[in-house]
């Protein structure tokens, strides 16, 4: 199994829109798919958290999956399926299904959650999952969610196996284990930022790009950000990095994905905002709060980010 080489740039992990009944509203996912796509985005990612995947059934979750491996499909683009669970049988399964989806690069898997089986049962999780997976995987390092901490050395242990590509970093705050991991990275593990509000000094430390709900708003801004800071342009990169940490707060200020749903909603891009308990939605001054956010980025001069660094 090869390593995937399209973990890079920005990567949206899809909310699934709902019709007015209740139901999956396939036709404006397919849209807001190509939308991010057009607008920079490498990839999606399909069946993370923020689609909402443990209030969708097994019908639901397998059509999101199908829309979304269609419009990679069409797109050449990357594709990353959420694939973790609690115990290793259940994500054995999970990546199992993904062996008849040629459209997938990778799986995002979730340090198990609840359960806190210490470093040394977590690599043993990733190990026995790698050797069998179709795609390579990503670790979810999410400590806040899960309840397992890792430190740097048991991140570097994981990205020393082989089929695992990289890990989606949201380790809620940049300390040393941070420090340590980006300035010793295992050959061919990639790191994704993936809280939002940190991307652009993740980006400075090292990390190849991030999987952000809140590029469902500003994609190509996220985009551009990106590339300013591959191409070594800090005067460009910051202002629009404090911009973007901004938007990003404005869409956690509530339990996500109830935000981004609610703006994508006012943008007449999903055709409600609704969201399914224990999520309830978002209160109108954090829509207010993001789409006013959202209109101080716009007039953010967009910027080359592939000028000549400033010196």
């Amino acid at each position: 199994m090869a390593q995937d080489t399209s973990l890079h740039g920005i990567h949206v992990p899809l909310i699934t829109p709902f019709t007015p009944a209740g139901d999956v509203a396939a036709e404006a996912l397919e849209a807001l798919a190509h939308e991010v796509l057009d607008e920079g985005a490498t990839g999606i990612v399909a069946l993370g958290t923020t689609a909402e995947t443990a209030a969708l059934d097994e019908a639901e979750r397998e059509l999101v999956t199908d829309v979304c491996a269609r419009v990679c499909r069409e797109r050449g683009a990357a594709l990353t399926v959420g694939a973790g669970a609690s115990g290793t049988r259940a994500a054995e399964a999970a990546l199992r299904r993904l062996a008849h989806r040629p459209e997938v690069r990778a799986a995002l898997v979730t340090v198990p959650p609840f359960v806190r089986p210490g470093a040394e049962g977590v690599v043993a999780h990733f190990a026995r999952l790698a050797g069998l997976s179709p795609v390579p995987l990503v670790v979810y390092h999410i400590p806040y969610r899960t309840g397992q901490p890792l430190d740097a050395a048991a991140l570097r242990r994981l990205g020393e196996l082989p089929g695992v590509a990289g890990v989606k970093y949201a380790a809620g705050d940049i300390g040393q284990d941070t420090v340590a991991l980006l300035g010793d990275l295992p050959d061919s593990f990639t790191v994704l930022a993936g809280d939002d509000v940190y991307l652009s000094p993740m980006l400075a430390l090292g990390a190849a790009g991030g999987i952000l709900a809140s590029a469902h708003l500003a994609t190509a801004r996220y985009a551009e950000l990106v590339a300013a800071w591959r191409a070594g342009d800090a005067p460009r990169a910051r202002p629009l990095g404090h911009a973007l940490a901004a938007l990003s707060a404005a869409a956690f200020a509530e339990p996500n994905p109830v935000v981004v749903k609610a703006v994508l909603h006012a943008q007449g891009r999903i055709p409600t905002p609704d969201v399914r308990l224990p999520l309830l939605p978002a209160s109108a001054g954090a829509v207010s709060e993001a789409l006013e956010r959202l209109e101080r980025l716009e007039r953010l001069e967009p910027g080359r980010a592939d000028r000549p660094a400033q010196v």
